[in-house]
């Protein structure tokens, strides 16, 4: 089963057990629940479940792993040229990271898939 969630202005394609990196939370702590309600799409394995933008009632709820994680360094680099005039800055910005536990949609029909059994060896003789 997997779901695409918006947060902010970002799109994620998500499954129970998905670590995710989503934008930095002031308030959030370790251990502490998130939920997300603005489900667009959900997949069950037989049937898909499409929002008109959201899927009414569906959440997926998500642990904080870690409340504060940095990203890349970004450079900026600004330059007149002949005027003798440069200015450098950086960036990193800051992001929390969540733990996907639960896809709740409901009225959506679950299958799991098969498990293939294997073909017996015939000898030939």
């Amino acid at each position: 089963m997997f779901a695409v969630i918006e947060d902010g202005s970002h799109q994620h394609q998500i499954q129970e057990g998905d670590i995710l990196t989503i934008d930095y939370r002031a308030t959030a702590k370790e251990g502490d629940s998130i939920t997300f309600e603005s489900v667009l799409l959900a997949n069950g394995g037989g049937a898909s479940c499409i929002g008109a933008p959201l899927i009414e009632g569906a959440s997926v709820e998500a642990e904080v792993v870690l409340p504060e994680v940095k990203g890349e360094k970004l450079e900026i680099q600004k330059l007149r040229r002949r005027k003798n005039s440069r200015r450098h800055t950086g960036h990193r910005q800051k992001y929390t990271t969540v733990r996907i536990n639960s896809i709740n949609v409901p009225g959506l029909e679950i299958v799991e898939p098969a498990a293939e059994e294997p073909e017996p060896a015939t000898t030939e003789g």
